[in-house]
This record gives C-alpha cells, structure tokens and sequence, in this order.
C-alpha cells in the first residue's frame, strides 16, 4: 500500500469517526445467536447476515473485535451436570468457541473482510495465539480480530473472556448481541408485562438481580468503568445504530 493510499484511508476513517459514538468496540456473540433457526450447529445463512452488519461498521472506521460463545455445539456446564468432569467439559467448550470462530472468519472473509481469529489456547496451525499488542495493531489496521478459546482457564465464561479481551485492547463498549432487544425486569419471551430498561446502573442490575452477564464479568465490567449495551443483534442494521449513538436496546453504566 502506497503512503499516499493510506494518508487517503486515515482522512476517509477519520471523517467517519466523527460521526461514530464509538471507535473500537468489543461484541460479545453467543454460540447459539449463530445457530439461526436450527437446533444446534452452525445455520451459514445468519452468518453471512451478521457478517455483512460487521463489514458495515467495519466501512464507517470503527474497530471491531468479537468474542464467541459455544453453546450451539458443547456446554461445559451441561456435561458437568450429567457426569462429566468439569474442567474436561470446559476444554472442550473452549474448542467449539474456536469452531465457531473459524466460521465467522470464513463469512467475514467471504464479505471481503480482513479478519484475525487469536486463541487463548495454542493451535498454532488454525489460529494466533492471543497477544495483546498484536490484536491491537491488527485493530488499528482495520482488520476485525476474533477471540476464541475464551479466558483459556475452565470456570470461565465467554463472557468473562469477553470483558478481559475488552479491557485488555481498551475498548470503549463491549456490545452484547442477543436475540432480545435490551434489559427487562422480566423475561419477555415469558412475561407480557415486562418492562424494558434503556439506561440501567451496574448497582441497579445487581440489586434487582437481572441477569446481563455471569457475577464475575460483570463486576470485572463494573470495577473497570466499561459500560455494556445489550441489543437484539438479530435485527439487520442494528449493530450500526448502536455505534452510531441511536437509542438501541439497555445500556448499562456506572
């Protein structure tokens, strides 16, 4: 790439991050959002989907990083609940995380995305290994980078993984894509009455006992002042009106 070229692309970024709330941003997937309408596995159709809402933020400059659950293929928790030991299960919770992972890499790439998949466990012939100055200079390049494989510690959840990556890369929001649209003082897939949350304090989320995130990545969000969205990431365009400031789903925030 000519000096030219990439003093071209720094204007082009930087006029579109004027007009960005955010400029790198951590979103937090489950295993399951990637299943589609299927029961299990991986549905190729809400991949592509969620990769072209990526590249589009991507086009407006904001740096993305992503964290990805395994619940659409293996559960740590669950095998641990029917016998299972559980650091053996949470092992290969991390694996189907990676899986995943390599998935999203390929439709991001299939949109003609610049993409990175690191690992918090070494698998040097499918991933990088997680190194932290690493990932950000892939961000500040304008590749989206995947972390896969979790914290790399059983007990752990994705989500802690994805409040550590987070803090680590500094982002500015982690955005916790689910297929509800914002925080509720009920279920509301369950519950009629529900009423929705567009702005909610940690301290309130603990003391009404809604559940955001697992105890230990939320209060590690809180200590470190990272403010959450939790958004209907199933919806086409509103990954783009988060990171644009519209008033999408529940931000949580000191």
């Amino acid at each position: 790439m000519s000096i030219l070229s990439i003093k071209y692309r720094v204007i082009i970024l930087t006029k579109h991050n004027n007009l960005m709330k955010y400029k790198r941003i951590l979103l937090k997937l489950s295993g399951e959002a990637l299943m589609g309408n299927r029961q299990y596995g991986i549905d190729p159709k809400r991949l592509a989907e969620y990769a072209e809402d990526i590249k589009a933020v991507t086009e407006k400059g904001i740096e993305v990083a992503i964290v990805i659950g395994g619940g659409n293929i293996f559960r740590g928790v669950a095998g641990a609940m029917n016998g299972m030991d559980r650091v053996q299960g949470d092992h290969m919770g991390m694996l189907a995380t990676v899986i995943n992972g390599l998935a999203l890499q390929q439709a991001l790439e299939d949109a003609d995305v610049k993409t990175r998949l690191q690992t918090a466990i070494k698998i040097n012939e499918v991933a990088e290994p997680f190194i932290r100055r690493k990932a950000m200079s892939h961000l500040r390049k304008g590749r989206v980078v995947i972390f896969g494989g979790g914290t790399g510690n059983p007990y752990f959840t994705t989500d802690s993984a994805a409040v550590l990556r987070a803090i680590e890369i500094e982002a500015d929001v982690i955005l916790k894509g689910t297929r509800v649209d914002g925080i509720y003082n009920a279920d509301p897939e369950k519950d009629d009455t529900a009423v929705k949350f567009d702005h909610i304090t940690f301290d309130d989320v603990l003391r009404k006992g809604l559940k955001v995130m697992d105890t230990t990545a939320f209060t590690l969000s809180q200590e470190n002042d990272l403010p959450i969205i939790v958004f209907d990431m199933n919806t086409r365009g509103n990954l783009m009106k988060v990171v644009t400031g519209e008033n999408i789903g529940t931000q949580v925030s000191l």
